[in-house]
């Protein structure tokens, strides 16, 4: 482990693209810098003014990435924003997105949130065939089979790409002049969509902008209008006719399998996801967490931040106090990735500092939204005893981690979940607790308000709804390319060893 950043899942990925606004590079910079918790690795934003795709990306957050000249650089009524991290292909500038092809069709943009899990078979296909990718990033396996000349519709082509592909995915997809937001039909990952108005027209009339961004929270910072929720399997076209959708899965039985772990940890608290409020649902997580693990004790303190609004339905449930004990630092960036080996003994400390005077001689409860490897959660429990804590009591507001994400979470291998190979009784005593507590499974669903059947709880069940013959591993398409190399270097060798002869 690196530091404290890596005992987390990461985020994945955030979306967002804004039609029919003169300054929508500017906005997508706004709308990018609200989704900035999916993704910190790299930012990247497409504009066009109609005629021309110009792009400008680079690695680090938003605000490291651009600036006024850069957005000055990119003008057009029409952009594309993506804020990444990788989990599939290197981290690095060359797998960065928006993806961007000139081709039979015209120009195209591609953000891809998601993860294909057919992704090897698919680009092995397409080399075979004469495709040359330039990035190791499934992403543009998408653009390859997007850009392929056929005689199809625009609204054939999607549909018939969305039935190659397999896996999570929502995208957006930028022409010329249009915008594209598309959902995988499981509707893995979310997608939304806004209206914005424009500045009174020379008839008097308002224009109207429609934006699509990841989370409803990107909507709010540029005073969007929320309209809908991108429902899994559609196909939403933006261009100067307006909004056309289609559904190809709409009168078929496609399960839903919508990723339980935004409400517990992804997104942001301020967002709507189908139509229930983040904030709310993480403070029922704790009510309900409260409900089937009590226990007694004088303090409930969060682990900033996911855990702050279930440990405040905790301690409401449980008439326990709530106090913010832990205290995070906000400026550790993803630069903090490879630290040197001094604070990598002490990275817990570096993003966390704790107020020893709020626990001192105290029972407490300490509430996270998930154990992983479990080595962050131990440093914890070993922090709070040596400020004086009297007794310390775990409890996490999701079920056990057991079996790694196959669509976009980057999760560690089932060998290194600690739940996957150790009882409740040995993970206690690796951390050091007094007790150890997580939500059930139909305690969590509960909390949701929502049916069971609409989720997809594989990290939990090992139950995968949508086909995977792709190994779970980001850096696949590395090793596919590596195994290419080799088996070349193979055929080559003995004929050089000839000619030395």
């Amino acid at each position: 482990m690196d530091c404290a950043e890596s005992y987390h899942p990461k985020h994945y990925c955030g979306l967002f693209g804004i039609y029919g606004h003169p300054n929508a590079a500017e906005l997508t910079y706004y709308g990018l810098y609200a989704l900035q918790h999916r993704g910190q690795e790299s930012a990247g934003i497409t504009a066009s003014d109609g005629v021309d795709l110009r792009t400008y990306k680079g690695m680090g957050l938003v605000g490291q990435v651009f600036d006024k000249s850069v957005l000055r650089s990119l003008p057009g009524h029409l952009a594309l924003g993506h804020v990444r991290y990788s989990t599939t292909g290197s981290s690095n500038i060359k797998n960065a997105q928006p993806l961007v092809a000139d081709c039979a069709c015209g120009q195209i943009a591609i953000g891809h949130n998601g993860n294909l899990t057919n992704a090897s078979r698919l680009r092995a296909e397409l080399e075979s065939q004469g495709s040359i990718f330039q990035t190791t990033t499934d992403s543009e396996i998408i653009l390859h089979l997007l850009a392929r000349p056929n005689d199809q519709s625009r609204v054939q082509t999607l549909e018939a790409v969305m039935r190659r592909i397999q896996g999570a995915y929502s995208l957006l997809i930028m022409g010329e002049d249009e915008m594209i937001g598309i959902r995988d039909p499981f509707g893995f990952r979310p997608l939304v969509l806004g209206k914005l108005k424009t500045r009174v027209a020379e008839d008097g009339v308002d224009g109207m902008a429609y934006v699509l961004a990841s989370e409803t929270c990107a909507l709010d910072l540029i005073h969007a209008e929320f309209v809908r929720d991108i429902e899994p399997g559609e196909i939403v076209l933006i261009n100067k006719h307006g909004i056309h959708s289609v559904n190809p899965w709409a009168e078929t039985q496609q399960p839903h399998a919508f990723c339980i772990f935004e409400y517990i940890y992804f997104a942001r608290p301020d967002s709507d996801i189908y139509n229930k409020n983040v904030a709310q649902v993480r403070i029922n997580l704790g009510r309900q967490l409260a409900k089937e693990t009590p226990v007694a004790a004088d303090l409930v303190i969060p682990v900033p931040d996911s855990g702050n609004w279930a440990a405040m339905g905790f301690a409401e449930q449980a008439g326990i106090p709530y106090g913010n004990a832990f205290v995070r630092n906000h400026y550790i960036g993803r630069t903090f990735l490879q630290p040197s080996q001094l604070i990598r003994d002490f990275g817990v400390r570096v993003k966390l500092n704790l107020i020893d005077e709020m626990v001192t001689g105290k029972r407490v409860v300490v509430i996270d939204d998930s154990i992983v490897r479990g080595t962050t959660a131990r440093s914890r429990v070993t922090t709070l005893r040596e400020a004086g804590a009297k007794e310390v009591h775990m409890r996490v507001s999701c079920p056990p981690h057991k079996w790694p994400c196959a669509y976009g979470i980057d999760f560690p291998t089932r060998k290194e979940l600690m739940a996957a190979n150790n009882s409740l009784e040995q993970i206690r005593d690796y951390i050091g607790a007094d007790s150890l507590g997580y939500l059930t499974l139909e305690g969590m669903i509960a909390a949701t308000g929502i049916p069971a059947n609409e989720f997809c709880t594989a990290c939990y069940t090992g139950v995968y709804p949508s086909p995977i013959d792709s190994q779970m591993d980001k850096f696949i398409m590395e090793q596919q390319r590596a195994r290419y190399r080799r088996s070349v270097s193979d055929l080559v060798q003995p004929d050089a060893q000839r000619r030395l002869l």
